[in-house]
């Protein structure tokens, strides 16, 4: 067989494969995709309560989601939208921080318990978070964090206090970054936290990108810990006990749509977030550490 006849088979061979793995992608997205478009058609179905005969509505209406900022005698969306945007600006901010310091200092510094420290949390990792949950309450109840406005704060302080024990994909980011520029910077006089902010996070975009991504979704979407702590503090309630709650059987049927209608717009933040960032994200990662 000449030569000729070969790369037009190997040829042949790539774009059949890369036929068949369009295939399988594209049936991917439609499976990935087909809940999110029954709650966004839900949100606008006029026709209430949770069963119904036909996939697609058979008339649309807002008053689905106009009800979410109207109708706040039950349930009031309106405030559990912003306790949670609240909360989870908060929590970012200082997950961020925290979680960002300790990598730095774990992957610059050495320190005599910086080893049993990383045993621990990786040991601590282990572990579900919502197994201190009752411990974590009562902690809270007993410095007087679980009850008004606290419950924020307890809130705040849950998300955030642990950030450090997940340190792993950052410190293993700023491992890749040459200790040489450190060296460098220190002869020039910068101190650590000048190095930290000025060379080290600049050069780190798409793993700060990351952590802040990571940092406001995950208060964003908690249920458990949010559910444990609020309890009957219903003005303290975030969205997803709020969604929950329109789910329950005294609720569903006149509040399922709604349900949906709230399902979509707390999508809104993380989706524009995400495409904010993303190209911050895509800029970094083509020249993290050429800077």
């Amino acid at each position: 067989m000449s030569n000729n006849a070969k790369q037009l088979s190997a040829k042949r061979i790539r774009t059949r494969n890369n036929v068949i793995v369009y295939i399988v992608l594209s049936i991917l997205a439609v499976i990935w995709l087909f809940p999110v478009a029954w709650v966004v058609m839900t949100s606008f179905r006029a026709e209430k309560g949770s069963y119904v005969s036909t996939f697609f509505p058979k008339s649309f209406t807002l008053d689905n989601y106009i009800k979410l900022f109207t109708d706040t005698s039950l349930l009031n969306f309106p405030q559990m939208f912003m306790n949670t945007l609240f909360i989870a600006i908060c929590s970012c901010i200082l997950s961020s921080f925290f979680l960002l310091s300790a990598s730095f200092c774990l992957s610059r510094l050495k320190f005599k318990l910086r080893k049993p420290y990383m045993n621990m949390a990786m040991i601590l990792g282990l572990f579900p978070g919502f197994m201190s949950m009752v411990a974590v309450y009562f902690i809270l109840k007993a410095v007087g964090l679980t009850e008004g406005n606290n419950v924020r704060l307890a809130l705040i302080l849950c998300y955030s206090g642990g950030a450090a024990l997940s340190f792993q994909i950052t410190k293993g980011f700023f491992d890749t970054i040459p200790k040489d520029l450190d060296e460098a910077a220190m002869l020039d006089g910068c101190t650590r936290w000048q190095i930290f902010t000025k060379i080290t996070l600049p050069l780190s975009k798409p793993i700060v990108i990351y952590t802040i991504l990571t940092s406001f979704t995950a208060p964003w979407v908690d249920f458990i810990f949010a559910k444990v702590i609020c309890r009957a503090n219903a003005d303290q309630y975030t969205v997803a006990i709020g969604l929950w709650r329109m789910l329950e059987k005294e609720y569903i049927d006149s509040w399922y749509t709604s349900f949906a209608a709230g399902a979509v717009l707390i999508s809104i933040p993380i989706a524009i977030l995400f495409l904010k960032l993303q190209k911050y994200y895509v800029n970094g990662m083509a020249g993290a550490v050429k800077g």
